[in-house]
């Protein structure tokens, strides 16, 4: 594996293990991450980052691609801010703070990726 593909298969095994951990075993991710009141919205969202995960290794194995480092890049994105605004908040632990700061590096990654893409894509034009 090429060195430059690794940070996008680190993530996405990161996305897969913490998207499959709420729905695997609830209880040590509650007492990780805190108690949640909405633990149908925990689940929901280990379903919907899942996908991502897979998306960020397909991208360590392929062609760059514009349209899947924006993808991946917003996912990232999204979730940092996630993360800061409700710690600063004062709703989740922080925990939070490790996973935004993995995010923002995913985040750094995704935008070099996509303006060094030199493949020829019509996303941009």
């Amino acid at each position: 594996m090429v060195e430059r593909k690794l940070l996008p298969f680190a993530q996405g095994l990161y996305f897969i293990m913490t998207s499959l951990w709420p729905l695997l075993h609830l209880d040590s991710f509650l007492q990780i991450t805190g108690y949640k009141t909405d633990i149908w919205l925990v689940r929901t969202v280990g379903i919907l980052l899942f996908p991502y995960g897979l998306l960020a290794i397909y991208a360590a194995f392929s062609k760059k691609n514009a349209i899947v480092g924006v993808v991946c890049g917003l996912s990232c994105f999204g979730l940092a801010v996630i993360d800061l605004y409700y710690y600063l908040a004062g709703v989740i632990k922080w925990v939070y703070l490790i996973d935004c700061f993995l995010q923002s590096v995913f985040v750094i990654y995704w935008i070099f990726y996509v303006i060094t893409n030199k493949v020829n894509n019509k996303f941009f034009d």
